[in-house]
């Protein structure tokens, strides 16, 4: 039927049950003494992959998780929900603890009740029987991009959850939180080696994304090789690791100046003020118009309000889009929080024949 929820086109996490699905037998019954064959060979790949892995088991936590230590492959689970809790209220805490859309996660059990009843909460995550285990990976919508972002997607997952504890405990203002981050943005010409991670991002971000442009490898190994045409890749550190690429931002060299066509950012920053950084860049980088795109859906008013508070002005509308124009008056400064490296091209407006 048109009009219902379905799930993203790409799984960002794969959740598992453990008793006869990631480990043979019930673990409350003597069994989880070996896992189930095959499994540590899938969960691995989905790592190398960039898919991230967790845990949705009803057990006591304590043992469940000793078990995982003594399998050997607690460290490839993030957030592991383990709970008597039904299994519809777990896969839900792993979208929210992990912040990504409960359409882009897949759940693995072997049970049909358990199957059934969290298709029922939450229709749009896609649930599969541990019994087809042996064609899991050659699923399209687990086929996804290697990336170096991908390989390291875990470890960042796992610095994440090391900064909201610190964000949770930390006493004082909030300038005072992210000065303490020791953050270092960097915006940089984007090469060769970043564009599946470029492309990556234009798949699967939308939220933080102005205009939903989509670009494929090919497609953006193009626009590199044109005068009339920057892409640029944002990448930011702070003192607990690396984020590695958050963001791209496309733009078109013309001759009334810099047109900002896409501009989007990984969710993982949001609250940094990050996409304000990048802006200011962008505007310290030459002394020509500088004007930006914004398609509006559903979800990335966000990003609005980015340009807004930067001082972007809407200017008028072409079809869908809508053009804003960065104000004469307006000087963007870099939050003094966040030290900016921008190796940014000098390129001028092309001027008209």
């Amino acid at each position: 039927m048109t009009g219902e929820p379905a799930p993203a086109e790409k799984v960002k996490c794969v959740v598992w049950d453990l008793d006869d699905t990631l480990w043979e037998g019930v673990l409350s019954e003597g069994g989880g003494v070996h896992l189930r064959p095959g499994v540590q060979e899938v969960v691995q790949e989905l790592d190398r992959r960039g898919i991230l892995s967790s845990i949705a088991s009803k057990n006591e936590p304590g043992r469940a998780l000793a078990r995982l230590s003594e399998l050997g492959v607690e460290e490839y689970f993030v957030v592991p929900q383990i709970s008597w809790d039904a299994k519809s209220t777990l896969v839900s805490a792993v979208a929210s603890e992990l912040g990504i859309g409960l359409d882009t996660l897949m759940f693995v059990d072997d049970s049909p009740f358990e199957r059934a009843e969290v298709e029922q909460a939450h229709p749009v995550v896609r649930c599969v029987d541990a019994a087809r285990l042996d064609g899991l990976l050659s699923r399209p919508e687990l086929d996804v991009p290697r990336t170096r972002d991908g390989r390291n997607r875990r470890r960042m997952y796992r610095e994440a959850a090391v900064r909201r504890h610190h964000e949770a405990t930390f006493v004082g203002p909030r300038s005072s939180f992210l000065a303490s981050l020791g953050m270092q943005l960097v915006v940089r010409a984007t090469v060769a080696e970043d564009l599946a991670r470029a492309a990556e991002l234009t798949q699967r971000t939308h939220q933080l994304n102005t205009t939903g442009l989509v670009f494929d490898r090919e497609q953006l190994t193009s626009l590199l090789g044109q005068d009339d045409h920057l892409v640029l890749s944002v990448e930011l550190t702070d003192q607990f690791g690396d984020y590695g690429t958050v963001g791209l931002v496309l733009v078109a060299i013309e001759p009334d100046g810099w047109r900002i066509r896409l501009f989007l950012m990984s969710c993982r920053v949001m609250g940094r003020n990050v996409g304000g950084a990048v802006l200011a860049a962008r505007a310290r980088s030459h002394d020509q118009g500088l004007t930006a795109d914004f398609r509006p859906n559903e979800v990335n008013r966000p990003m609005y309000t980015v340009y807004r508070l930067a001082g972007f002005a809407h200017e008028g509308d072409e079809g869908s889009v809508r053009r804003l124009r960065l104000r004469a008056d307006v000087t963007l400064p870099v939050p003094d929080y966040l030290a900016v490296d921008d190796s940014i091209p000098d390129r001028s407006p092309i001027k008209e024949p």
